[in-house]
C-alpha cells in the first residue's frame, strides 16, 4: 500500500469515527452526508475514491 493510499484511509476512519459520535444527538450527519453524495456526486468525493484506490490494479 503506498502513503497516499494509506493516508487517504486513515483520514476516512477518523472522519466516519466523528460522524459516529455526533450522530447520537438528533440528526444524522453520515445518512444525510451519504444522500448529498448520492444526489449531487461532488469532485471531492471521487478525488477522494481515487486516492483510497490508487494502489490497486486494473
Amino acid at each position: 500500500m503506498n502513503a497516499v493510499s494509506s493516508w487517504a484511509r486513515i483520514k476516512c476512519a477518523i472522519v466516519f469515527i466523528v460522524f459516529m459520535i455526533f450522530s447520537i444527538g438528533p440528526i444524522p450527519i453520515t445518512s444525510t452526508i451519504g444522500l448529498l453524495v448520492v444526489i449531487f456526486r461532488p469532485t471531492w468525493f471521487k478525488k477522494l475514491v481515487d486516492n483510497i484506490y490508487e494502489d490497486k490494479n486494473d
